[in-house]
């Protein structure tokens, strides 16, 4: 079974992880995983930070001569703001400075009462969004396996405050995948981003952040990921709990599940068809998804981010102590939507990849294939509709 886990705070040595469950042989590029890290970077109304930090991943193991040997992976990114942290991170000495203003919208006050801390800093760290730069890469390697079996992914800002972006995107297209990387805000109406850029430079202005909404489709997902058979099992389970884990994120949406919600089943189910001996659907109302089972139609998930709590303008607030006090500011973005683009595009490559090798297990690739391609064969009728993987290990 694929899973991780990761380790590090914001301003520490490193943030780190561990994946266990990745097949042998499978080739690793490490420049597409590092353009991944500079992706989440990037985006219009980011922070200071970003100008600071040029993340890239370190192998400790699991990987030797750029494939994959079926040992547990383990990835560091080092924090270069940690030069400027170190006192204030000593993991020996304790710091006097301690944080004692709660910012409202953090794990700030919950966090200190939950631990019984003196110090906010101790949540900050951890719970900061900084945490995503990991998750990112461990997303990123695993699309190095997902390019093999030719799924791939669209990942892009549909909603900046009340400005929308209401372009459709049902295919996949390299055209498509240019104008986004190529935009500031990773929007594809050049109208809409203008709108959206200035809806930013007004709330900088102000001293105020922004939120909004983002769109990740992944295409040539197979049918039969995920189970019907327990709730923990279904893959638009799997797949909201990921996203709402990010930080900001409120709400989730797969398919048009809110459109769906003010229509009729006639108009909302997607109607099936067989053609060339396989089983397709007309439309893609319910996102790839149905009865926590994937269709074979492009998973399509948007994600919800509020503004960013951590704000300039100044109001009457409390310490942890109770005490009446002025709000306390700590750097932050103006909006980090375009990031939560990419930080999405990644989580949902886990979870696909962990489901597909729950369906199609094997200690090493060549494994894998085979076991892909018999169930091609299968549920296509007699026919591989896929590609025919079993002569290709890279």
């Amino acid at each position: 079974m694929l899973r991780f886990l990761d380790a590090g705070e914001s301003h520490g040595k490193m943030l780190v992880a561990i994946i266990e469950g990745f097949p042998s042989n499978v080739e690793i590029d490490f420049e597409s995983v590092n353009k991944f890290l500079s992706r989440r970077q990037k985006g219009y109304g980011r922070g200071a930070r970003m100008k600071i930090e040029s993340d890239k991943i370190e192998v400790i193991s699991g990987i030797r001569g750029g494939k994959t040997t079926g040992a547990p992976i383990c990835i560091a990114i080092h924090n270069k703001d940690y030069e400027n942290w170190k006192e204030i991170m000593d993991y020996l000495k304790e710091y006097k400075e301690k944080v004692t203003v709660p910012r409202p919208g953090h794990a700030d006050l919950n966090g200190v009462l939950k631990y019984d801390l003196d110090d906010i800093r101790n949540v900050i760290e951890r719970a900061s969004a900084r945490e995503t730069a990991i998750r990112v890469a461990v997303g990123a390697i695993c699309m190095e396996l997902l390019k093999v079996f030719n799924v791939k992914f669209i990942s892009r800002t549909v909603k900046i405050g009340n400005i929308v972006d209401t372009t459709k995107v049902e295919e996949y297209s390299d055209e498509i995948v240019n104008i986004i990387e190529n935009s500031p805000l990773r929007c594809l109406d050049k109208k809409v981003e203008k709108e959206m850029m200035d809806l930013i430079d007004k709330a900088r202005e102000e001293g105020d952040t922004l939120g909004g909404a983002v769109e990740v489709i992944a295409f040539n997902v197979p049918q039969g990921l995920g189970s019907y058979s327990f709730y923990d099992r279904r893959m638009d389970y799997l797949i909201s709990g990921s996203v709402m884990s990010i930080q900001g994120v409120k709400a989730v949406e797969i398919g048009e599940g809110i459109k769906g919600s003010e229509t009729k089943g006639s108009q909302f189910n997607d109607k099936i068809i067989f053609e060339d001996g396989i089983f397709k659907r007309a439309s893609n109302n319910s996102g790839g998804i149905e009865g926590g089972i994937t269709t074979g139609m492009p998973i399509v998930v948007r994600a919800y981010m509020k503004p960013i709590p951590s704000i300039k303008k100044e109001f009457e607030t409390v310490d942890i102590y109770g005490n009446k006090i002025k709000s306390r500011y700590e750097r932050s973005d103006v909006c980090a939507v375009p990031s939560l683009a990419v930080v999405v595009e990644s989580v949902l490559a886990y979870e696909i990849l962990k489901e597909f090798l729950n369906k199609f297990s094997g200690d090493s690739l060549a494994d894998v294939i085979n076991s892909y391609n018999h169930y091609n064969l299968r549920v296509g009728g007699g026919k591989n509709y896929g590609r025919s993987f079993a002569n290709s290990t890279k």
